[in-house]
């Protein structure tokens, strides 16, 4: 099998250009945000709210003119809408049926998070039939003359009805889910037929190398049921066939794949001298495993750790210079006040050039995105760096 040998730098080149994170690959406002939705598969959604929420902050690391109320408006479009990848997720609405497969999961009960309550998922069903759109807050007050249903074996209901596709998300209303039957919230023409398996690879296959460059089996298949064989069948298919290539990077023993298109595209790739800071729950962050193998670099999100076990953090952001991670910045945005608070500062490999600049700039445009007008730095190390970065904050 022919094998296609490339340097780490090329490789990471590689995937921070296929993620969008190089470059201005999409367009701006709201069409270059379904640009980087469709591209990167799903953007992850998360609730933390220390600084801007993790789906609001990887599309404006992709789309600088990003504003949040896109996402919303993408939905109301039905352009994109919510359901799993590996998390909770927006993802386009073009893939719809590849959901199918993990909704089929669980109507077939070989998944069952919320426990078998046929009475309460018949009620709450009943009612968004009849009423249309509702939350779980709307059977908070729900009367309770037979006991068996109050706010959370509903809310437990709704999720296992959303799971299971019966229900979908039709909006949310302040952060809050609003749930509505399939046939009131898909656009007309939306195919809905349930993939083979081999549709299935093909599509993850497809959509993974598409986000990242290239990919293993492992990766492609990541938290994926049933479905690594028949991934690793058809991408022996497409080596086979010139479809796909093998991969080899340099210090890295494993077999990735990649398309000679996406090959192609490692001569016309620059390097940046920008730092980003990424989210905890970023595309190019989330794979711990690809991250380190990689980008040699280790993250954890602590938020999750009890305090005194915290070694950076409650919610470090990646920085990433160019195309090497250099440390990780732990930060809150205090809205009342419009303060940007940097707790903790962690330069881990240090850069052979000036970082600082680019780093003070970075975080101007962070804290401005976050609404904050005024920076402070509370973080005590390394005293060196930190005079050298309130200066250049100023």
């Amino acid at each position: 099998m022919k094998q296609i040998n490339i340097s780490n730098k090329q490789a990471r080149l590689l995937t921070l250009q296929a993620q969008g994170l190089l470059g201005k690959p999409f367009e701006s406002q709201k069409q270059g945000t379904l640009q980087a939705i469709e591209h990167v598969g799903y953007i992850q959604i998360d609730t933390i709210s220390v600084v801007e929420r993790a789906h609001h902050h990887v599309l404006w690391s992709r789309v600088p003119t990003y504003k949040p109320q896109y996402l919303d408006e993408l939905v109301d479009e039905r352009n994109i809408f919510e359901y799993w990848s590996h998390a909770a997720a927006y993802l386009p609405i073009r893939d719809y049926r590849y959901s199918l497969v993990r909704k089929q999961h669980f109507a077939g009960g070989s998944t069952d998070w919320f426990g078998s309550e046929p009475k309460v998922k018949k009620y709450v069903l009943d009612r968004i039939k009849v009423e249309g759109a509702l939350s779980s807050a709307d059977f908070e007050h729900t009367k309770k003359s037979n006991g068996w249903w109050s706010w959370k074996p509903a809310k437990r209901a709704l999720e296992h009805l959303f799971m299971e596709g019966t229900l979908m998300v039709s909006h949310r209303r302040g952060f809050q889910k609003m749930y509505d039957i399939p046939e009131r919230v898909l656009p007309p023409g939306i195919d809905t037929t349930l993939p083979t398996k081999q549709e299935f690879a093909e599509h993850l296959i497809k959509s993974t190398i598409n986000a990242h460059g290239f990919a293993t089996a492992e990766e492609i298949s990541y938290l994926r049921q049933k479905i690594k064989t028949e991934v690793k069948k058809v991408i022996q298919q497409r080596v086979e066939s010139g479809a796909l290539i093998a991969l080899a990077i340099q210090d890295n023993k494993q077999p990735y794949y990649t398309t000679p298109e996406v090959l192609k595209k490692l001569q016309t790739i620059k390097s940046s001298k920008s730092i980003l800071l990424l989210n905890p729950f970023d595309n190019v962050v989330i794979q711990r495993k690809r991250l380190a193998a990689i980008f040699n670099y280790s993250y954890q999100i602590e938020c999750y750790v009890p305090a005194p076990k915290r070694v950076y953090g409650y919610y470090c952001l990646p920085i990433l210079f160019g195309s090497e991670f250099i440390g990780r910045l732990d930060a809150k945005a205090v809205r009342a006040t419009g303060e940007f608070v940097i707790h903790n500062l962690y330069i881990e490999h240090q850069p052979s050039s000036d970082y600082l600049p680019a780093l003070a700039t970075s975080i101007k445009k962070y804290a401005t995105f976050n609404g904050c007008d005024t920076i402070s730095i509370t973080a005590t190390s390394p005293t060196s760096i930190k005079k050298k970065l309130i200066a250049l904050l100023r």
